[in-house]
């Protein structure tokens, strides 16, 4: 999947993350803020990348702003974000059919 515009999914408030994508052009660009960043940032960061690898995603930049998000919340607000970047809005392939 190319990322044709920025995109943003979920919000500041606890327990969620923003999730920021923009176009990039060398490969994957990834910055974390976390309130957590200590003790998860290792799992949050493979969590990113698997779920950019679902998508094919090779080249994007993307920021996380996490406060303290579970997996399925941070991978939900990834894919929102990317769906968004390529304006599809109908016809979302929820319910575990993204792998």
């Amino acid at each position: 999947m190319e990322i044709r515009k920025p995109a943003i999914a979920g919000t500041l408030e606890s327990s969620d993350a923003q999730v920021m994508v923009e176009p990039c052009d060398s490969g994957i660009d990834f910055t974390l803020d976390s309130t957590v960043i200590h003790q998860f940032g290792d799992q949050i960061k493979a969590v990113t990348m698997a779920t950019l690898a679902n998508f094919n995603v090779t080249n994007v930049k993307i920021t996380i702003v996490d406060k303290g998000a579970l997996d399925c919340t941070l991978k939900a607000r990834i894919e929102g974000a990317l769906l968004r970047a390529n304006d599809q809005f109908e016809n979302l392939p929820w319910g575990g059919a993204i792998r």
